[in-house]
């Protein structure tokens, strides 16, 4: 048995393997692209939870897991004779190479690169991003900004993509003042919805209001997302430590006043800002 490193041909040959209808793996063969989809959305999920508490030594597996989707659906794009793993690598880096003529000058990949003294401002290269970007969505007749905006992105993802890509075209306040005052309008239009105890209204406000504070979040520089995944982080650490507090006075969370909770909830909000 040779002790060398597996490849991404071993790779594609196992993916291969999996879906042999003679000798394959029965659920792998029951899979289509639609029921993939949850598995990517997890993975990538995965991938992002090791990054954010540093365990270096889980990413690769994180990692490999997620390749492993796109070696799926490869797979599965070759038997439906669509494309295959080469045309998803050929495309890919051809999308980056035409999208970075800052630093593959001559328009490909082992041409010229960009030299010691040329440095293109930032907000140069943003603005050839987005222009490749648009010039891109043009080629496939997109009607509108916000065609490629993929539906099945998380909630909150896919709100500050629509509020970023509808503020291209000037669709926007000119500070961040703007999206907080709307922040507070959509706030009140929720007590009005509560007062009249109409669920539907009710739901409808409240998802204005999450929206809003995306699009603020936009204009402050801050990804929604990450910013609640923090928060969510932080509520955690804060109820286990009201958990904790409970249990070493002998107590149960649900046998506990909320006064009790809420004083111990202080008190590890207090332990978090003094370390």
């Amino acid at each position: 048995m040779s002790d060398a490193p597996y490849t991404l041909e071993d790779l594609r040959y196992l993916m291969q393997t999996l879906r042999d209808p003679e000798q394959g793996c029965p659920w792998d063969l029951r899979q289509r692209f639609d029921t993939i989809v949850p598995h990517t959305i997890e993975e990538a999920y995965e991938v992002a939870d090791a990054i954010e508490r540093e365990a270096w030594q889980e990413l690769p597996g994180e990692l490999g897991d997620l390749l492993f989707q796109v070696v799926f659906y490869a797979q599965l794009g070759q038997e439906a004779q669509q494309f295959n793993l080469d045309s998803i690598v050929d495309g890919l880096t051809g999308k980056m190479v035409r999208r970075h003529p800052h630093v593959f000058v001559d328009g490909t990949l082992y041409g010229r690169k960009r030299g010691a003294g040329d440095d293109p401002a930032s907000d140069a290269i943003n603005q050839r991003w987005e222009a490749l970007k648009q010039e891109e969505r043009d080629s496939r007749q997109a009607t509108s900004l916000l065609d490629d905006v993929p539906i099945g992105l998380p909630a909150l993802t896919r709100a500050g993509k629509l509020s970023k890509r509808a503020a291209r075209s000037g669709f926007d306040w000119p500070t961040h003042h703007g999206a907080l005052d709307k922040v507070r309008e959509e706030l009140a239009e929720v007590e009005e919805a509560i007062v009249r105890q109409h669920a539907d209204s009710i739901e409808d406000e409240l998802g204005d209001v999450l929206f809003s504070v995306v699009n603020l979040a936009r204009k402050l520089g801050v990804d929604p997302e990450q910013a609640l995944r923090r928060t969510n982080g932080k509520f955690e650490r804060r109820f286990r430590s009201v958990e904790a507090a409970v249990m070493a006075d002998n107590g149960r969370m649900e046998e506990t006043s909320l006064e009790v909770m809420e004083a111990h909830w202080q008190a590890a909000k207090a332990q978090e800002s003094s370390d």
